[in-house]
């Protein structure tokens, strides 16, 4: 099952971030990740939040991901820290209650993890920017089981498509989608010129394995 919600929107979706370059590809300067991972990609979402246009764009595509994927969603739960902006303007939108889960918890105060009112056995869709691994977005989907939260449900920006990722979804039981992804990135990215034909193979060999990729 593709976790692409529209394609027709993941590909004006695509298109937008490569134009604000939100994401950038560089097969000569790769980026190098806090893994230690070489990476053709870079890619910052947040970056959207300063494009009004592509912001709106988003956040419309991410409500109706909600409300037609999610229609029993309660609440919406952010992901720290570039879940947060985009959750908040999705509750909004959908006049729902907002939670958000750090990155580890407060050092001070009350420690929290979860922030927002905790009500137990409220159902929530949990909004993230971008997944690569799902290592920040599963942890977050547990820390709100934790506090006796139900997750019906995860919306984000833009996957990497890892098959790393798919299974850490799988075996927390929790269904995901994304307005777009690596590969339709790729075709649009070669059609609007950012990259060349002979690119591409290189590019899809890091998406299979980036570990190995590294090495190269």
């Amino acid at each position: 099952m593709s976790n692409i919600y529209n394609i027709q929107k993941a590909r004006q979706i695509a298109t937008r971030l490569l134009e604000i370059e939100a994401v950038k590809l560089s097969l000569e300067n790769p980026f190098e990740w806090s893994s230690g991972w070489l990476s053709p990609i870079y890619c910052d979402n947040r970056l959207s939040l300063s494009y009004p246009n592509v912001r709106n764009i988003i956040k419309s595509a991410l409500k109706d991901l909600i409300k037609n994927k999610f229609p029993q969603t309660e609440a919406i739960a952010g992901v720290a820290t570039a879940g947060i902006p985009m959750g908040i303007l999705i509750a909004n939108e959908l006049n729902l209650p907002f939670l958000y889960v750090r990155s580890s918890p407060k050092k001070h105060g009350l420690e929290n993890l979860v922030e927002g009112k905790i009500v137990e056995g409220q159902k929530i869709a949990v909004i993230e920017d971008l997944i690569s691994t799902g290592g920040s977005s599963i942890s977050a989907i547990k820390a709100l089981k934790k506090e006796g939260c139900q997750i019906v449900g995860l919306g984000a920006i833009f996957t990497y498509d890892f098959d790393i990722a798919d299974k850490a979804f799988q075996d927390e039981n929790t269904e995901f989608y994304c307005l777009s992804d690596y590969n339709i990135l790729l075709e649009e990215a070669l059609q609007e010129g950012y990259i060349k034909e002979d690119n591409i193979e290189n590019l899809k060999s890091w998406r299979d394995n980036p570990a190995s990729w590294t090495k190269k």
